[in-house]
């Protein structure tokens, strides 16, 4: 038996990368519910089909929410009853951040402040045990060969604030 049975698990960001590691992580032992938070209706719909034919003995376990961060009421809604929070939610793609800066500012700024926010009242109720904000890396250039991008681009930027508006909320 371990700490996770019977538990409800959400992962925000869930249909990305991160969130299918984690799936995986979780799918096979006794945890009672996954919840998939994200925004994109097709790779939610992949995923449903992909852990049908993979894991159809313990799919019943995973359940899709259509929630955008950066909506607190939607976010709010969504949370109740879960226990263990892992929070993906981002926009990571560098190129679609050089692009449009501010979806990435609303996503990766405001929705996570809406996050901290509300996995914060969670805490103060102890309806939640433990919520992991994964957001902590920063995107810098890799490539040195193309002098067409800043050293430093707005998905690294949006990063840093959430550390630190996460960082004065802590304090």
């Amino acid at each position: 038996m371990s700490i996770f049975k019977d538990r409800v698990l959400m992962i925000t960001g869930g249909t990305g990368s991160f969130g299918n590691a984690v799936l995986k992580r979780f799918i096979r032992t006794d945890i009672g519910e996954i919840r998939i938070f994200s925004r994109d209706e097709k790779k939610q719909d992949d995923m449903r089909h992909e852990c049908q034919v993979r894991y159809p003995e313990v799919a019943h376990k995973i359940k899709f929410y259509i929630v955008d961060v950066r909506n607190r009421s939607t976010l709010k809604a969504a949370v109740r009853g879960v226990d263990y929070i892992f929070h993906a939610a981002a926009l990571k793609q560098v190129p679609s951040c050089e692009f449009f800066p501010m979806e990435a500012v609303k996503t990766n700024v405001i929705g996570n402040c809406h996050g901290e926010k509300e996995y914060e009242t969670l805490f103060t109720k102890e309806e939640v045990a433990t919520a992991i904000d994964m957001g902590n890396d920063y995107a810098v250039l890799t490539d040195k060969r193309d002098l067409n991008y800043d050293k430093c681009f707005i998905v690294g930027d949006t990063k840093r604030a959430t550390v630190k508006e996460f960082n004065s909320n802590a304090a």
